[in-house]
This record gives C-alpha cells, sequence and structure tokens, in this order.
C-alpha cells in the first residue's frame, strides 16, 4: 500500500472541499477500496473519510418512502427498515458476513456497482433516486454499465430514497466463498407496474428484465414467465458458471421472487 493523506471531516462542506484536492478520493466503508489499495490497484494521495458526517446516517421515512443516508452500514439498513421495507431490509441482511455489515455502506456499494452487488438490484426494481451534494438521478439514470455510474468527479451520494411497492421480494444465488451474487433478482410490484431487476449475470452490470415486467404487470404470477427466457451471450462466463447458465437462472430466481412477493 501507498503512503497516502487521510482525513475525517465532520460535515458534507469539509468533505466536498476536501475531495476538491487532486487525488482524493472518497471513503466510506472501505470494502472495495482498501483491498484494491493493499494490491496497490489503486494509489489515492488522500482518503476522505464519509463517516464521520451525521447527516449522511440513518433510516427515516419521508414522502410515502424510505430514505436511507449513504454512509449507513448494511447491518443498520437490515434492522431499521425491517418494518418499513422488508424486502430491502431482507437484502441487506444477506450481504457478506457480520463484518462486512458492520463496515459496508449503501453509498459506498452503489458508488462501486460491483456487477454482483446486491443493492443496485434493490435501487433499481424500485426506481429509486439517488441523491447526491449536487443533484437527484433516476435509478434507472444512475447505473452505466460494469463498476460505471453517472456520478462525477467529486459528487458525493448523500441518501437514496425508495419508494414502498406494495409486495417486493430479493432471491440471491449466492457465490458461498465471496456471498455476492451469482445470480440474484428484485421483484418490486408497484400500483404502476412491476419491475424486475438483475445483478451478478450481465457484463453489462445490473439491468430491468422488460419482457418479463410486461408479463408481470399484466398477471403477477410466476407461470407468465413460462415462455419468456433470456439469452446468455452477454452474460457473465466464468469458472462459476456459463453466460447460459445464468441467463437460465435469471428466470428461475425470478419465478422464486415472484413467488416470495406474492
Amino acid at each position: 500500500m501507498h503512503n497516502f493523506e487521510f482525513v475525517r471531516p465532520s460535515s458534507l462542506a469539509d468533505a466536498v472541499a476536501a475531495l476538491a484536492s487532486d487525488g482524493a478520493q472518497p471513503l466510506s466503508g472501505g470494502q472495495t477500496l482498501i483491498p484494491t489499495m493493499k494490491q496497490r490497484l489503486n494509489a489515492p494521495d488522500m482518503l476522505v473519510s464519509l463517516t464521520g458526517i451525521p447527516e449522511l446516517k440513518g433510516v427515516c421515512r419521508g414522502d410515502g418512502g424510505v430514505h436511507i443516508g449513504a454512509a449507513t452500514p448494511h447491518g443498520v439498513v437490515a434492522q431499521q427498515a425491517a418494518g418499513i421495507y422488508p424486502a430491502l431490509a431482507k437484502l441487506a441482511g444477506g450481504i457478506g458476513d457480520p463484518a462486512v455489515r458492520s463496515r459496508g455502506t449503501i453509498g459506498g456499494s452503489l458508488a462501486n456497482n460491483d456487477p454482483s452487488a446486491c443493492y443496485p438490484a434493490a435501487v433499481l426494481a424500485s426506481g429509486a433516486t439517488i441523491v447526491t451534494n449536487r443533484r437527484s438521478i433516476a435509478a434507472d439514470d444512475y447505473f452505466q454499465g460494469m463498476f460505471s455510474t453517472a456520478l462525477d468527479e467529486g459528487e458525493i451520494i448523500i441518501e437514496v430514497r425508495f419508494p414502498i411497492p406494495q409486495a417486493a421480494a430479493y432471491v440471491k444465488f449466492e457465490q458461498p466463498a465471496s456471498r455476492f451474487a451469482l445470480t440474484a433478482v428484485f421483484v418490486a410490484r408497484y400500483a404502476g407496474g412491476v419491475r424486475v431487476a438483475i445483478t451478478g449475470a450481465s457484463n453489462d452490470g445490473v439491468f430491468r428484465w422488460a419482457e418479463a415486467e410486461a408479463a408481470l404487470t399484466a398477471s403477477f404470477a410466476p407461470s407468465v414467465l413460462e415462455g419468456l427466457s433470456l439469452s446468455g451471450d452477454n452474460m457473465i462466463s466464468d469458472l462459476h458458471g456459463t453466460g447460459a447458465y445464468r441467463a437460465h437462472m435469471c428466470k428461475v430466481l425470478t419465478k422464486r421472487a415472484v413467488l416470495a412477493a406474492a
């Protein structure tokens, strides 16, 4: 690991000012950033910790939904969102192990946008809004491919706003060593229709399955998915499973998520 300067501002304004320095990089839970620094794959000159800013933490009701501060650890989301958005709380409670859930944050996960991370599926399926220090970004506009987002240089996620669905469920087939999603599906049913988001499967990262959404909006039952399928051509293919396998799992897990939600 290279030498670096570490600062822990107590306000959002101070954090933004610190990130204006050349070579500065935000640090939230550090569950991805710190390992890459140890491997010398990343060498920031300054780490700006966001964990000392009170306004970036907490779970609360608001505007008919749930607002979650970007620096809120997964374990806190699992506990405090349980009575508001159970499917989201269950997702948070299944991320990594207790150590990861005590340090990792929702904002850090979304800023990193790992193609197999859990939170992107919840955000996209819920039609959530990512609020930064500069603007509000709709979930459909936020995710822009593997490890790529709409965030600009120096832009900080402040909170994520989730509208509460009528019914929802997250089903993950996890890689047992990392506990990342080998493939996972989040299904959310709203008055205006059903949204289906899949993580862990595509080379482009999290995505919505439009055909399944249309079928489930017409009839919220697993049977309507029988005639649908996804191509394995652009799916992740590795030692854990081929693209065709992951494409098949998308359908299997979507059926399970609909059953769980219903």
